[in-house]
């Protein structure tokens, strides 16, 4: 009976890291992955804003925008992690350049 239960032990132990790595997968949810918005959950898709919306509330205008390769004679604001190509006059987007890692650094 012992050797029964040394066995079963040792194949526990040898199943249990290969379930552990399984489950830690660190991929898109089956439900954001449909979506094809780069596995960003809903609440956080919906502070993004798109071309035409007026920017509003915290943001940070980038100044010398050349620094960072982006156009000098155009006004770019932060917002979150998210850089805005925007209206001097109206503020309206005009573009979403990207995430501010990708461009500040």
């Amino acid at each position: 009976m012992r050797p029964i239960i040394l066995i079963s032990a040792a194949a526990m132990l040898a199943v249990s890291p290969v379930s552990v790595l399984a489950g830690s997968s660190k991929g898109c949810p089956p439900g954001l992955a449909k979506k094809q918005n780069g596995c960003l959950p809903p609440g956080q898709a919906k502070k993004i804003y798109g071309r035409g919306d007026r920017l509003t509330g915290d943001y940070v205008l980038i100044r010398n925008p050349g620094r960072y390769g982006l156009d000098r004679d155009e006004t770019y604001y932060r917002m979150g992690d998210y850089v805005y190509r925007v209206d001097r006059d109206t503020r309206k987007v005009l573009d979403l350049i990207g995430a501010v890692a990708g461009i500040l650094n």
